[in-house]
């Protein structure tokens, strides 16, 4: 660990405090800023003096209040960024969930990527074709499914179980030892791309659920796609029982 008291008191110099005082009585008259009901609140601006000692106490003025109330409105324009679009909503977007747990769910069209597994598998790291897949991921947690075809898919798109390693049943990720990095100021756009390079530049390790999430043995579909070049088998995929509608209820 290292003690950083030093630098931070060297950097950052307290120059103003604030005193509130609350008052309870009803037709009591003071220099206050009246609050709801029957209570006063009488605001204290003191300024800070060279010692750190608070000096020149004064109720708090206009312009005080003024500078107060946009540093206060920038804070939480800064916490209202999350999951915010930076202009029209981008079209792989498919769900947005803007709560305390925000989520977002989107959709990619089949591609071409690069897939890694580790040496114990046998099998080689590289280019492949993947389906269509959509994507569900709140700010350390991320979900998985494919789809068939290539439209954009709607309420009553049936969902496949995703046809890779480490995820379970439901679809939760296992990310290993990868670190997630999104802050609660991470707009849509960053947030989606960030998560897909989480996945795909992770390495692939195991079955998690035991089986396979294919209809044949998916270790040996991937060796033989990347082998090949060839597109991903639409067949291969299984149904997991979900649409999209019961995705985002």
């Amino acid at each position: 660990m290292k003690n950083i008291t030093q630098q931070f008191n060297s950097q950052f110099e307290p120059y103003k405090a604030l005193l509130i005082y609350r008052h309870e009585r009803e037709n009591d008259v003071i220099n206050s800023y009246k609050s709801d009901g029957d209570t006063e609140i009488y605001v204290e601006s003191y300024d800070i003096g060279k010692q750190g000692q608070p000096i020149n106490a004064h109720p708090l003025t206009l312009k005080e209040m003024s500078a107060l109330n946009e540093l206060l409105q920038t804070t939480q324009e800064l916490k209202g960024g999350y999951l915010k679009s930076r202009g029209i909503l981008p079209s792989k977007v498919l769900y947005v969930n803007y709560g305390a747990n925000g989520y977002a769910v989107w959709h990619t069209p089949p591609q071409e990527t690069n897939l890694f597994f580790v040496d114990s598998l046998g099998i080689p790291s590289g280019k492949a074709k993947v389906p269509a897949m959509v994507w569900k991921a709140s700010e350390d947690k991320l979900m998985v499914y494919a789809v068939k075809g290539k439209a954009k898919p709607n309420a009553q798109t049936a969902l496949h179980h995703a046809p890779y390693l480490n995820i379970y049943n439901n679809g939760n990720v296992c990310m290993g030892t990868v670190k997630i990095n999104i802050g609660q100021n991470t707009c849509l756009e960053d947030f989606m791309s960030q998560w897909e390079t989480y996945f795909f530049n992770s390495y692939f390790s195991h079955s998690i659920n035991g089986g396979s999430s294919t209809k044949t043995d998916t270790k040996e579909l991937w060796r033989t796609l990347i082998e090949t070049g060839k597109d991903f088998p639409p067949n291969e995929l299984r149904k997991n029982g979900l649409t999209l509608k019961q995705l985002i209820a």
